[in-house]
């Protein structure tokens, strides 16, 4: 897996590690580097109907190509 890695001097590094792996060394000054906590990423599916918000958008957004494309 990777994850997100800063040393102490604020170097924020990726590395492909173990999901038990907690350190490495800083690539940039060789200093201990822990594994930081980071966020997901979230898709919202518009085709689902679960996210009203984003099936309007997605309903609206190919009204709007279809209207182009038949000009």
């Amino acid at each position: 897996m990777i994850f997100d890695f800063r040393c102490k001097n604020q170097h924020v590094t990726e590395h492909w590690v173990t999901s038990d792996t907690r350190h490495v060394r800083c690539d940039e000054c060789g200093e201990q580097a822990d594994r930081m906590i980071t966020g997901g990423c979230v898709v919202l599916d518009a085709l689902s109907g679960d996210f009203p918000g984003a099936t309007l958008k997605w309903a609206r957004h190919h009204e709007q190509m279809a209207k182009k494309s038949s000009d």
